[in-house]
């Protein structure tokens, strides 16, 4: 298994009434913001490992487990919606920071809650990077009822455990699991990973360690015009890394393109946008060294 070259500690920190499992690196540093990491759906905050370790250990790094996620609790939730997420980072920044700016990092569904974040709050946000964080396809009013009806069914088949998520008999079958959705991602990666990502049941199965909550669709409809108006509150330097190998068309068929995207994301008033080479969606997995240098060069080279 994948040994950690720069070992993190973790506790247990409850906001909003809901315990929150936060992973460390380091401690912090007088003088020097913060750099909070945001995993994105289905992950957690030990994802970043591999990244971490080959980052500048100048920075005190702060990785939570979202709600839901990992080892934070998620008590008498049948839904998850974005502005928690957004209101959960809020709350653990009074915890831990109550005053002055922060560097926030987030990857995919936590790329969502930083720009989100950045632009209510742009006065505690420093530095803001935003990796593949793309929002989703435009919605308009006729879509309501379809969603509200398909919110309803997806709550009952909740109740009837029909949303539950696969469990595994082994580890070894979960780092597989982890391979198999990223062909990249080494074994010794996926190893590491799945002693994060899964836990043993009293069944002798590995559950992974999601609420099924997540799999319900939000009730909401995403609104592209408040998102862009959130992009253009952001006033930290902003970079934005998207995967060589982006995979965008396969999820929205259509739907959804990177060109509508970087036309959103142009909203941000000081935007830096790049391409990793030879990485899919899970860039910290696939180039971690070459994530980790980009994000340094961006953080450094900028203050």
């Amino acid at each position: 298994m994948y040994q950690a070259k720069r070992p993190s500690h973790s506790e247990f920190v409850t906001v909003r009434h809901t315990p929150l499992h936060v992973r460390h690196w380091g401690q912090p540093q007088a003088g020097q913001p913060t750099l909070w990491l945001l995993h994105g759906w289905m992950d957690v905050g030990a994802s970043f490992q591999f990244m971490v370790d080959h980052l500048s250990q100048t920075h005190h790094l702060i990785a939570p487990d979202l709600r839901g996620f990992g080892l934070s609790q998620a008590q008498g939730v049948d839904h998850f919606v974005f502005p928690d997420y957004m209101a959960d980072l809020d709350a653990l920044l009074r915890h831990y920071q109550p005053e002055g700016q922060i560097d926030l990092l987030g990857h995919s569904m936590g790329g969502n809650v930083v720009m989100m974040f950045a632009g209510a709050r742009p006065e505690r946000v420093h530095r803001l990077i935003n990796l593949e964080g793309f929002g989703m396809p435009r919605t308009t009013p006729s879509m309501a009822p379809g969603r509200y009806r398909q919110w309803l069914n997806e709550l009952q088949a909740m109740d009837a455990g029909d949303m539950n998520f696969k469990t595994y008999p082994s580890l070894d079958a979960v780092a597989q699991r982890l391979q198999k959705t990223n062909p990249r991602l080494r074994l010794d990666h996926a190893q590491f990973l799945a002693s994060h990502w899964a836990q043993p049941t009293a069944g002798g199965q590995w559950a992974l360690l999601g609420h099924p909550a997540h799999k319900v669709v939000n009730p909401s409809l995403y609104q592209v015009d408040e998102m862009i108006s959130l992009y253009k509150a952001i006033t930290a330097p902003t970079l934005c890394v998207l995967a060589q190998d982006n995979e965008m068309a396969s999820w929205w068929k259509g739907r959804y393109d990177l060109a509508e995207f970087r036309e959103r994301i142009g909203h941000v008033p000081q935007l830096q946008l790049m391409e990793l080479p030879e990485c899919g969606h899970m860039m910290h997995h696939d180039q971690p060294q070459a994530l980790a240098e980009a994000i340094s060069h961006f953080l450094y080279a900028a203050s």
